[in-house]
């Protein structure tokens, strides 16, 4: 059966369905691992020496493919399991000193006015009919790659490494050419031994799966078949014998590129003098791929520029962590997933994240030391980022076995230019050089059934500016293993990881570091080190002021059944209150252990009431290191697709009320109230011109906050090119214990000597996605993203807890206290005074009105054209527009469309052209 949730993150319940819909990224989420013991005979493809030449142009009408004898026994996956396929399949096999080829004959009976095709740019979704060719070339039962094309002549690939998930960012040089004819389509196909890493013994033995899809009628077929409540990948391929590879291939492949940009940015002050509103620079630099051995090849950068990748979109957080976003940069997506570390999923979880190994987007980051420039003087000059030097990753498998990952990168000293007030220039560093490591190894041993790796992460910083040694470590280091142990044929299977973390740095950097929002050590009724039930010695788990390093420990264990109809999983997930990698990775919290214990079944035989369908049932319960209960839920989902080929989730989670240690940022242990959560997904027949998703989403908690969010997205395809997506969300939310500031009072004797203000708060939410792809060739696309969002927080009843770890609060003016506005100039309310206790000894304090009215318009504009086999022209225009309305805390459309839309743009427009140079 397969898994529903992979591996997820972030502070709010997430669920991921691995839909057991069998579409081409579907299939690619394989388990990989144990060899079959099958009695099932391995089917087999032979290749045959070419004869002659061979043009890739999807004719088949060379002399070589007549002495190629054809696969042609695929079995159904989908409509109808285990039945022979529909429509007839031809596949051969050719090679010569430097290549593959592959050519298919897909039949279709009644000719071609039953093929679906669909023209979108490479590694686009295709939905469309497609041939796959997934090569198990090591023959080592874990990676494989993938090569897909459509009738288009449209081009999909990804590869794994090793026990990784497949890489879709994997853009290997291949050549492909389709044809339709009056008796279907075919396919032809050359992939050379250089994108492939396999054995140097001289007579080869890989891996081989082969599989054929059909839009119009959903049949899904494979030559090598395993069912669906079955654990397949790799071990499960065919095998393709024949090929005979001399010597090992030389490699040698560069990539420079130039580019050029116009930068027309508002000016964040009148008279700035160093941004005038327009600025133009130039930028060259390249990329080097050399294949080291058959197997293990190195990737390399050197002032790369990433200008084409899209933007972030827009958000408003208001709480204490920070927001992840995705990594989007080609060099570091592409490969990643040989750096995954832990191997952690689940069927059903939330707040729930693998051991944090890596994560990319820590290289080249904003500058950490920005605020010290703004501070310094009148105006400041500061880099967008830190400048990557270079990197170089060697990825692959040695001689040994051994699936290896190495990654180092260097990032340059950043300095801002500083005019302070009496017009004085000055220099100040924002961002140290610094050095980034990470280093991943795997072996598998008993024939696949028990894979072992570790891995090393390493960041070091030359501090020479005070100012930036009590901000920043001056180096960080962690290492871990992990191993995934599978039996009974894969049906059962065992993961287990484990991670040690170490910060070191001036004691002000390390205050910060206890100080943060993912431990607060500086917690007032922390137990943790006295007679809590985890003590101060190898792991720090306690508030040490002066202290120079943080060291923790992380693990994390899970035993499933994840084979058959009937599964169940159980797992435990732990970080010590002392784990720390945000340098080189993203960690929102340590210090707690997190239970999941979850049951499934699926149905994947087809009725007249659905095609497939699953149901879980389980439970979470999460503690801190002090034993405080932080989360307890029961939860249900149930999903299936219908056959009309509609799919729907329906879940619920019931939360029971808990403590929660981050609540009052620092202070005392708070309390969450219990409450309910329901969310539903309907998603239409994705094969049909217009495609419409609806998510709806209902949180309601005992004291009357709540949450009303609805997501959809409608996809228009008014022909196989051209392809519009609509995304319109609206987000309406009443939490009635939102944090506002926390002030000193002597008196507070119950919370440490401070007040912690909260308040009620309405946030309102409206944005709209919206992209548009067109694509001219299977080289050529243009591709639009534009992002308008509006947001709003209106805060009110302020308020304070009456006492630690309870519910009850007391608002200010009303319940305890007075609490006066003061108004500005505009009738705007603007800040307030309180008095908490009116005539006793409490002083009086003061703080701003926190609401809030935020509106944005992000968008970019990407051409892409691969003029030449990986040699790339891109043209891209970047426009963002941002506004803010202070103290009003109201969303009202038609004047934040209106100022939306006259607010001055930011523009950027940029030329780049790479060049792909190959041997």
């Amino acid at each position: 059966m397969p898994r529903f949730i992979r591996t997820v993150r972030h502070s709010v319940p997430l669920l991921l369905s691995a839909a057991l819909t069998l579409s081409a990224a579907a299939q690619r989420v394989e388990v990989t691992g144990v060899r079959s013991t099958h009695a099932v005979p391995v089917p087999t493809a032979v290749a045959v020496e070419k004869v002659g030449n061979v043009t890739i142009d999807g004719r088949l009408d060379e002399e070589g493919w007549s002495k190629a004898t054809p696969i042609t026994q695929f079995t159904q996956v989908d409509p109808e399991e285990g039945k022979p396929g529909t429509q007839r399949t031809e596949v051969r096999f050719l090679y010569d000193n430097e290549a593959l080829y592959v050519g298919a004959r897909m039949f279709e009976k009644n000719g071609p006015k039953d093929i679906v095709t669909r023209l979108v740019r490479r590694d686009g979704e295709m939905e469309s009919d497609y041939f796959e060719i997934v090569i198990d070339a090591y023959h080592d039962h874990l990676g494989r790659a993938f090569f897909d094309i459509n009738p288009s002549g449209v081009k999909t690939d990804a590869l794994s490494v090793g026990t990784s998930s497949p890489d879709g960012s994997w853009d290997p040089i291949w050549e492909a050419g389709t044809k339709i004819d009056s008796l279907g389509w075919t396919a032809e196909l050359r992939i050379p031994y250089s994108q492939l890493r396999f054995s140097r013994q001289e007579v080869q033995t890989w891996g081989l799966q082969v599989r054929r899809y059909m839009q119009r009628s959903h049949e899904y077929t494979q030559w090598s078949h395993w069912r669906k409540t079955e654990v397949g990948g790799p071990s499960r391929f065919g095998h393709l014998e024949g090929i005979r590879i001399g010597s090992v291939p030389k490699h040698l492949e560069l990539l420079p590129y130039a580019v050029t940009r116009s930068r027309h940015i508002r000016p964040d002050a009148p008279n700035d003098p160093f941004n005038d509103g327009s600025r133009q620079d130039m930028r060259f630099g390249g990329d080097v791929k050399a294949l080291l051995t058959s197997n293990l090849t190195l990737d390399a950068t050197i002032n790369p520029d990433f200008g084409q990748v899209e933007v972030d979109p827009a958000t408003v957080n208001l709480s204490a962590f920070e927001t992840f976003f995705e990594e989007k940069r080609p060099f570091f997506v592409a490969g990643s997933g040989i750096f995954n570390f832990g191997n952690a999923s689940c069927y059903f979880c939330s707040n729930f994240s693998s051991i944090e190994s890596f994560y990319s987007r820590r290289i080249g980051r904003a500058p950490q030391g920005a605020g010290l420039a703004y501070d310094a003087g009148q105006y400041a000059d500061v880099p967008e980022n830190s400048t990557i030097l270079g990197a170089a990753k060697i990825t692959g498998r040695t001689g040994k076995g051994i699936t290896v990952g190495l990654l180092n990168a260097l990032t340059r000293r950043e300095v801002a230019s500083v005019i302070e007030d009496d017009g004085t220039r000055l220099k100040q560093e924002v961002e140290p050089l610094s050095n980034y490591f990470v280093g991943r190894a795997t072996k598998d041993y008993r024939d696949g059934n028990l894979v072992i790796g570790g891995i090393g992460t390493s960041v070091v910083r030359r501090l020479g500016d005070s100012a930036l040694r009590d901000r920043l470590t001056s180096h960080a280091e962690s290492f871990g293993g992990d191993l995934v142990l599978t039996w009974d044929k894969k049906n059962y299977q065992l993961l287990a990881s484990a991670m040690l973390s170490n910060v070191s740095g001036d004691s002000a950097a390390i205050e910060r570091v206890q100080r943060s929002s993912a431990r607060y050590f500086q917690r007032p009724d922390r137990a943790v080190g006295d007679e809590g039930w985890f003590r101060s010695g190898l792991f720090n788990s306690s508030y040490r002021p002066g202290a120079t390093n943080l060291r923790g420990l992380a693990t994390y264990i899970r035993m499933a059944k994840d084979g058959g109809s009937f599964n169940w999983e159980a797992q435990a997930n732990v970080r010590s209150p002392g784990f720390e990698v945000n340098d080189i990775s993203f960690l929102s919290r340590a210090d707690y252990a997190q239970f999941i214990g979850n049951l499934a079944y699926g149905w994947t035989k087809p009725t007249h009431w659905y095609r497939d369908a699953a149901f879980i049932i389980g439970a979470q319960q999460s503690q801190n290191f002090d034993g405080d209960l932080t989360n307890r839920d029961v939860h249900v989902y149930l999903q299936s697709q219908t056959p009309q080929f509609w799919r729907w989730n329906l879940w619920g989670l019931h939360n029971l009320q808990a403590y929660d240690d981050r609540l009052l940022r620092g202070g005392p242990v708070g309390v969450n109230p219990g409450g309910d959560l329901i969310s539903a997904n309907v998603s239409t027949d994705s094969r049909r011109r217009v495609v419409f998703n609806v998510n709806p989403r209902f949180q309601r908690n005992s004291e009357g906050g709540f949450q009303s969010a609805i997501n959809t997205s409608l996809r228009w395809k008014p022909a196989s090119s051209v392809q519009l997506t609509f995304g319109p969300s609206y987000n309406l939310t009443r939490s009635l214990q939102q944090y506002v500031t926390s002030v000193e009072d002597p008196t507070a004797t119950a919370f440490a000597g401070n007040r912690y203000v909260f308040s009620s708060l309405v946030q309102k939410t409206l944005s709209m996605d919206t992209r548009v792809a067109v694509t001219f060739t299977a080289n050529s696309t243009l591709e639009m993203y534009l992002q308008p969002f509006i947001a709003s927080g209106a805060y009110s009843d302020f308020k304070e807890f009456d006492a630690p770890r309870q519910l009850g609060k007391s608002v200010y003016g009303r319940d305890r206290g007075t609490i006066t506005p003061t108004t500005g100039a505009d009738g705007l309310v603007t800040g307030y005074t309180v008095d908490p206790d009116a005539s006793g000894p409490a002083k009086p304090f003061t703080f701003d009105n926190p609401s809030f009215d935020t509106r944005s318009l992000l968008g970019n504009v990407v051409y892409r054209w691969e003029y030449r086999p990986g040699s790339t022209l891109y043209l891209v225009w970047t426009q963002s527009r941002s506004d803010q309305l202070s103290y009003t805390g109201t969303l009202d459309f038609a004047r934040d469309r209106t100022a939306l839309f006259t607010t001055h743009p930011d523009n950027i427009f940029l030329v780049k052209v790479n060049y792909w140079l190959g041997r």
